[in-house]
């Protein structure tokens, strides 16, 4: 059987976004049942020279939106940076995941070859549409994803690996 490039993007992003919703849900549990205050969470980070929780799951987002977007040759919607609460994050995620399903499979599948081009800090990036998906977004995604899961990790949330890997 093989796979196609629709099959290593909209659902591998559809379930990621569904692990960090399963994380929040976790957490939000955890944290109303030891009277603490989600905002401590929602601005938390690993690092000082880290994203907060908040901006690991807006480019989480982003990361799944726009690779979509890009390699199905489409405009991804447009989500202001400008969620500040617990519930904001959770409605974030929801948004992506209803972008992600409205993305029909044909304007994916056989477009390995389509060009994409990136703007970044040191200027353009040129890929196929496969190659973008498997070397840019879909680790750039999974970065985020993983990054919030340590922040929330790191902030005592009760969450482990298979919090992260979910359900086979």
């Amino acid at each position: 059987m093989s796979l196609s490039l629709y099959d290593l993007s909209v659902p591998v992003f559809t379930r990621g976004l569904g692990q960090l919703t399963h994380l929040f849900d976790k957490s939000l549990a955890h944290a109303k049942a030891n009277g603490i205050d989600t905002a401590t969470l929602v601005d938390a980070r690993l690092a000082p020279d880290m994203l907060t929780l908040v901006g690991q799951i807006q480019r989480a987002s982003d990361a799944a939106k726009l690779g979509t977007a890009r390699i199905a040759g489409i405009t991804a919607p447009s989500f202001p940076d400008e969620e500040k609460t617990w519930d904001d994050l959770v409605a974030r995620i929801a948004k992506t995941q209803d972008f992600l399903a409205t993305v029909d499979r044909a304007l994916i599948d056989g477009q390995e070859e389509r060009p994409v081009t990136i703007k970044t800090r040191e200027g353009e990036a040129a890929f196929t549409a496969q190659r973008y998906l498997l070397q840019f977004a879909l680790p750039n995604f999974f970065f985020h994803v993983t990054t919030a899961y340590d922040v929330l990790r790191h902030s005592g949330m009760p969450i482990g690996k298979l919090d992260y890997l979910g359900k086979f």
